[in-house]
């Protein structure tokens, strides 16, 4: 039995630390939200810090009668608190449904992937 325990401890000593993934904690505007004034920024964040360099999003917004998709030109940045992306508009979006789709790595170098829709109007 005491080699079963010292197994045990040696092993939990010299494994390597689990890291876990950035994952999307919260939103502003939040997921799949309505909101009835276009926002000009959109927040997200994550449960870890993120590499800038590696982090981004893309906004795009989804087709409606007579008009295909389109990308919305928004710029992305890690916020000053490392493990936010904030997504700046030149202006306030219009009515419609809007798509966006996130690209984050943090320190474990993984790169994870997601997406989340609101509705302006």
């Amino acid at each position: 039995m005491r080699h079963i325990l010292t197994g045990f401890a040696a092993a939990a000593l010299f494994a390597a630390p689990a890291f876990a993934h950035p994952k999307l904690v919260s939103a502003t505007p939040a997921a799949d939200a309505k909101v009835a004034a276009g926002p000009k920024t959109l927040t997200l964040t994550f449960s870890e810090k993120l590499v800038a360099p590696l982090s981004g999003a893309e906004l795009t917004m989804l087709p409606m009668p007579g008009m295909g998709p389109h990308r919305i030109p928004a710029t992305a940045k890690v916020g000053n608190d490392g493990s936010s992306l904030v997504l700046t508009l030149a202006r306030p979006l219009p009515r419609g449904s809007y798509r966006v789709d996130w690209h984050v790595v943090s320190t474990d170098t993984h790169r994870v992937t997601g997406s989340y829709t609101i509705t302006v109007g």
